[in-house]
Formats: C-alpha cells, structure tokens, sequence
C-alpha cells in the first residue's frame, strides 16, 4: 500500500485516467471542427437535417451576434425551457405514460426541479421512481439534460471566438451552435452510450411496474421506465439526475462494473475533451494541453486521497473485533471502495451529480473531498462547456495576478486583459461563494431551515454546506440526511441554482464580448507564457487559494471538526 491505497486501487485510478485521456483527445479535435463549421464525419449523412432545421426554424447561419445578442437569446431560450417544464410538472397527473398514475407535484418542488434541470445542476429533492412519470421523465428531465448541455457548450464557443477575433463584435449564432451541438455530438454520443449500457442490463421499458413476490413472503414494487436514454445523456452532458432515488447505485441503472467504467468515463468524457478543442480552436495546442494538465493534477491526488482514506475508513473498528477498518458504508460491493471514490471525485469535479453510493457515508475527510472539488468552482473538468469557461475565468485572473507581480499589463493570447474583464471575471469567481456561505448560514439559523436537519453536530451542518455548494456551483449531489423538500429548501436552493448558473453564464459572454473588439498584440520578451508548467502551476495556486481561503471556516465547522472527534474517538 501506498500512502493507504492498495495497489488494485492505484490501478484502476491509473487505467481510468489513460481510457480518459485516450478517448478525450481524438473527440477533441472532432469538436473543435464540429464548432468551426468544418466538415466531419457525420457531415453527409446529418448536414441535409441541419439545413432542414435552419429552414424550419428561420435562423440564417451566417447571421452572428453580438454578445448582448447571444446573451438574451441563451436568456430567453432557458426561459422558456423553465416555462415549458414547469407547466409539464404541475399537470403531469393528466399527461400521457402515467401508468402509475403519480400526481401533479407541488408548485415549490416543481419550480425547484425546472430551475435544476434547465441550469444543468439536477439536484433532486424528490425520489424520481415515487414523484415523476415517464412522460415527465423523458419530454420533461431528459430534454432538458440535452438543451442545458448544449447552451453550456455554445457559451463556451463564443467565448472561444472571443478570444481568437479581430476587433469585431460578433460571437457566432447562438441557434446554429445550438443545432450543431446536438446534432453532431450530443446525440450521437448519446445513442452509442445508451446502446452500450442496454447490453449490461440497463432497462428500457414503458410497461408498469412490476409486483415482485420474495423469498420471505412480502410483495415487493419494481420500478421500472425508459432508463438507458436518460442515463446516456445525464452522464455525458454533466446533468446527473437520477431516474431512481438512488440514482446509479440502483442495479437497472448501473448493472455491473463495465457499465459504472462506461458511466465514469462519459462523467468526464465532453469536458476533458473540450480543452483539446479549445486548443485547437485558438490554433495553439499547448494552450489546451496546459489546462487538461491543470485540471489533471488537481483531479489525481484529491482521488488519490479519497480512495486511500475510504480504504482506510475508521480505524477504531480494529479495536473493537472488526477485521478491516475500510469504510464501504454506503458503497456496493459491485464496485468497491475504489470505484466508488473515483465516481464521487469525478462527479463532483465535472459538475455531474450522479452517485454510485451515498456520500453522506464517506469518511468526514473523504467526503470533504468531493465538497472542495464543488468549492473550487467546478472548474476541474467542470461542467458541459461551463467548466472549461469558469477554468478560463480562472486563467485570466492568473495572468492578472501574474501581471501585477511583474510590473506588466497583462494579456492572454494576445489580448490585453484591462479593468472590465477583471470586474467580470471576479463576479464570475465569488458571486457563487457568497451564495452557499450565506445561504448556509440562514438554513442553519432559521426555524425553517433547522427543521429539515436531521443529524445534528458537525454532520448536519456538513449537509447543510453541501448542499448549497452543490446548488449555486450546479452540481446536483446530495450529502443526504437533510429534508431538502420543503418550500424553504425547495425555493432557496433554486435561486442558488439560477444565479450561480446565470451570473457566471452572463458575465462570461460579456468577457467575450469584450476581448473579441480588441486586435491582437504580438507576444514580446515581456509577454507570460501561459502554456509552461510554471503557468499550470501558478493557476492550480490560485484556484486553490480562492477555494480554500473562502471556504476554511466552513469547513472547519463541518468535516474537519467530525473528523477530530472521529480521531478521539
């Protein structure tokens, strides 16, 4: 063992992350194409639809926007996604493919799950197989999963266009990378992982459930319904969103240990990828190569360190005639201690949310892991297209730290970084800090908010914290032992969910906006190099540094102070 983690455990982390990168780096430079407009390999058979649609839906390729254009239409899009959502979960009980006659859900829980599943965060605080129907599921959840994917993506396409135009005001059409991020990636993806998880024994049905008789006597409910669909794009498209209560825990969603590989790898496939494809699209490769470096090296170790304290779980067990101290609490045995740890690290890193065990039985410092994964603003890997963009705010505010240590102006592929894009950036950073620790601290000291804790001490204030850094970060995961549906959970855990998706989103195009009305400067001997290892290094200090300093105390109050009294004993 090796700084406690057994040697099948370092194997499997090791050959995780080789599938990843392996698969992330020809994907890539298929993205990078599918963005630019350039032929591919699906052009012959899908550009004759995506001309059909254009014409369908009036929308001219060649049209571009300006930033405030392509903000109000990425605006009004979710907006209307919200809308139509809402108005499905408030009428469900009179829809189609209800054949467990569920009932319409409460105005709070459905306004707190359309405001998840349109900003890709998919927190849940209902039990899906109890609360929703199949109609809702797919018309409802799993359009969503697609649509909240795609607009992350086309942000960070014009963000990249940002970066690489010439003194223009224009950042691509929103509608046309909207068609093409679905219609060339999304659902092809889509349809290959879904046939693949059907093999392993992933449902796909629409019949009723099913009335089991058991071995002991009792009769038990099977819930079943059109799974594998919804499990392909929920993990591709960092959504995450559970069909069961348990989510892939449960054995129709993730069967066996190649399904939870194939489940692991689509977490973490899109984003990975994207840095490839962002340096390809700069015309830069090392550009990428650098921040795939950066995320890497913060994702291993904290990994590293999840699995080696869940394999070392609790070792007061010892003591008392236990024959191991490992925790698996909480874990199937389908997949171990270390399966379950790299899912949890991946999950909460790529902004994803789906579980394969509960977290809330983690170790405190291991499952402190996965909560600093979300503090440090779902950036490692991140998101769909957010986490790449909120890694390039990260970036520029390095180059202006950077800038200011050497006396320079600072700039980022050529272009001067000034006061406006420093403004932008930083509201990007904190606005989400500032949401979870003050939305923390009115849960935890309020009558409504203390009503749904159930553990108290350090570990229901670590649900608490969990909680909304999981909502303003748009993770989705849960610490679980906090009644989260409620009015007061339901509708300030939504807000969360709408102001740390929107306003990152929103000044993010403003940035871009911004950079693409400046002409590029030719890098002179005063110019920081921004694709060296001593670049990915002072950047990974400087996310670190943000998360840590503004989340110590909390953090202080939750894990670190369980995993003393853990200590004591």
């Amino acid at each position: 063992m090796f700084l406690g983690i057994t040697s099948a455990g370092w194997l499997q982390l090791v050959l995780f992350m080789a599938a990843l990168t392996a698969l992330a780096v020809p994907l890539g430079g298929y993205v990078a194409r599918v963005l630019s407009g350039q032929r591919n390999l699906l052009s012959p058979v899908i550009k004759p639809v995506e001309g059909l649609i254009y014409t369908m839906g009036d929308v001219r390729p060649d049209q571009d926007m300006t930033w405030t254009d392509y903000a109000t239409a990425v605006i009004l899009f979710s907006f209307g996604g919200f809308i139509l959502l809402f108005g499905l979960l408030l009428t469900q009980g009179f829809l189609p493919l209800n054949p467990q006659h569920l009932p319409n859900l409460t105005p709070d829980l459905a306004f707190n799950t359309a405001v998840s599943f349109v900003t890709n965060t998919n927190w849940q605080s209902y039990a899906g197989e109890a609360t929703l129907s199949y109609f809702s599921q797919m018309v409802g959840l799993t359009v969503q999963n697609f649509v909240s994917a795609a607009v992350g993506i086309a942000v960070l396409a014009a963000l990249i266009r940002g970066l690489t135009g010439q003194t223009t005001d224009k950042l691509g059409n929103f509608w046309v990378d909207l068609v093409r991020i679905h219609l060339y990636i999304l659902l092809p993806l889509a349809l290959i992982v879904a046939v693949a998880l059907s093999s392993q024994g992933v449902i796909q049905t629409f019949v009723s459930y099913v009335t089991a008789h058991t071995l002991e006597g009792p009769h038990q409910t099977l819930a079943l319904g059109p799974v594998a669909s919804q499990e392909a794009i929920k993990m591709l498209g960092t959504n995450g969103g559970g069909f069961f209560n348990t989510n892939s825990a449960h054995p129709f969603e993730n069967p066996t240990p190649l399904s939870n590989l194939i489940e692991m790898l689509s977490i973490l496939l899109i984003p990975a990828a994207l840095c490839f494809t962002f340096g390809q699209m700069i015309g830069e490769r090392r550009q990428g190569i650098a921040i795939f470096a950066a995320m890497t090296l913060v994702f291993v170790p904290l990994t590293a360190a999840c699995i080696g304290l869940e394999q070392a779980g609790n070792p007061h067990l010892t003591t008392i005639g236990s024959d191991s101290a490992t925790n698996m609490e909480g874990k199937e045995t389908r997949f171990g201690i270390a399966n379950s740890a790299i899912w949890a690290t991946a999950t909460t890193a790529a902004s994803n949310g789906s579980v394969n065990a509960m977290h809330d039985s983690f170790t405190p410092l291991g499952g402190l892991i996965p909560m600093i994964l979300m503090q440090f603003g779902e950036v490692i890997y991140g998101g769909v297209g957010s986490g790449l963009y909120g890694m390039l705010v990260f970036v520029i505010l390095t180059v202006f730290i950077a800038g200011l240590m050497v006396g320079r102006t600072p700039e980022y592929l050529g272009k001067k970084i000034g006061a406006f894009e420093i403004k932008m950036a930083s509201m990007a950073v904190l606005l989400p800090c500032a949401l979870v620790l003050i939305c923390t601290a009115v849960a935890v000291l309020t009558p409504w908010g203390q009503a749904g804790i159930y553990n108290p001490g350090a570990q229901g204030f670590s649900e608490v914290l969990y909680a909304f850094t999981s909502a303003a970060n748009n993770n989705g995961s849960a610490f679980a032992g906090l009644s989260a549906n409620t009015p007061f959970y339901n509708s300030l855990l939504g807000l969360c969910m709408l102001f740390g998706r929107f306003f990152v989103l929103l000044p993010v195009l403003a940035i871009a906006g911004s950079l693409a009305a400046k002409r590029t400067v030719p890098a002179s001997s005063g110019t920081l190099p921004t694709h060296t290892p001593l670049f990915v290094v002072f950047l990974i200090g400087v996310i670190v540094l943000v998360g840590v300093l503004t989340y110590a105390p909390a953090l202080a109050l939750g894990p670190v102070i369980e995993h003393l009294n853990l200590i004591k004993g």
